[in-house]
């Protein structure tokens, strides 16, 4: 046997067999197969490359087209799914990250195509790109910075000063004007005079930190309010609120300065932060990993540096397929 006949195809190989295999399923032209016939013959590795791509395309047909309006954390169940006994040969290793790759270019993951995202974004006045702070003057002089991939609506009508957090977290320094400000967020709302205040969104609600000021936070409209300061933070998800308790304001907000700081914080909830600031998508595909709290401050730029980092202390097994998707399991 040729010893090229043994040697794997490259992660830049099996990309281009899945674009081949797309393309085909597409009525191609004549000009098209016969490049593709070229192409297949210049390399045993493409051979091999578009043979597991008809494997993997055939497995995952179905549920690329369901990804394309759910999150990421949805590819968990998929790749579950697919690493059973019975398909160990087909999935475990390099099968299991083919099969990522399959999913990622069927809907685009790799471009950043997210629906949610768009929908959100279809009615917001200002909008932050994954990686992205932002900061803008509002028409009232006050101004709000933008966490990566971020979006607000803005309207200053009938007397009120109205902001809506449609996606991430947005950090206000509020102009005394005499008129209210209010910032909703899912069902709830802050409500100030002239403070700095943090909203951030969540799973199943929202969070209001207080660097200075004043706030008031309802998690309804209409709901008995707290009233919080600088120092103090509540969270709030469907209709009720905890109890407010105090925070160091300053490190919970230091991600205006390039760095994210946590304290017993579950690889979950930093993984979900690190999204932000990745072009692509993070994967979290283990339950109890996702459990595990850490504490520290890394810098918000370089957000593989800081899997890497944690991978050192955690020992969770990292991966990235076709330079836009990492998959942590």
């Amino acid at each position: 046997m040729n010893r090229s006949d043994s040697i794997p195809p490259t992660p830049a190989q099996e990309q281009e067999a899945l674009a081949w295999l797309s393309l085909l399923h597409d009525r191609p032209s004549a000009g098209d197969q016969l490049t593709f016939s070229q192409w297949l013959r210049a390399d045993p590795a493409h051979a091999r490359a578009y043979a597991q791509a008809q494997v993997i395309w055939e497995l995952s047909e179905g549920p690329a087209r369901t990804l394309a309006d759910e999150e990421a954390f949805a590819l968990q169940g998929y790749l579950n799914a697919m690493d059973r006994p019975r398909r160990k040969s087909l999935v475990r290793g390099a099968g299991v990250l083919a099969l990522a790759a399959s999913l990622l270019l069927m809907v685009s993951l790799g471009t950043g195509w997210q629906p949610q995202r768009w929908i959100a974004d279809l009615g917001a006045d200002y909008v932050s790109a994954p990686g992205e702070i932002r900061t803008v003057t509002l028409a009232d002089q006050s101004q709000v910075t933008l966490d990566a991939d971020s979006a607000i609506a803005v309207d200053f009508s009938q007397g009120e000063r109205h902001v809506q957090l449609r996606r991430g977290a947005g950090f206000f320094s509020v102009t005394h004007t005499g008129a209210p400000f209010v910032v909703e967020a899912e069902q709830g709302e802050a409500r100030v005079l002239g403070t700095q205040f943090e909203v951030r969104l969540q799973p199943h609600g929202a969070q209001v930190t207080v660097l200075s000021g004043r706030v008031g936070v309802t998690a309804q409209r209409e709901g008995e309010q707290q009233i919080l300061t600088a120092g103090q933070q509540v969270a709030y998800g469907q209709g009720a609120a905890q109890k407010w308790h105090a925070v160091d304001s300053e490190a919970q907000l230091a991600w205006r300065q390039g760095w994210l700081t946590y304290y017993k914080t579950t690889l979950a909830d930093v993984v979900q932060d690190l999204r932000r600031y990745y072009p692509g998508r993070i994967v979290l595909l283990d339950d109890e990993l996702a459990a595990r709290k850490i504490s520290g401050s890394f810098p918000s730029k370089d957000p593989q540096a800081v899997l890497s980092s944690l991978q050192g202390v955690l020992g969770f097994e990292q991966h990235q397929v076709l330079g836009h998707l990492i998959i942590l399991r």
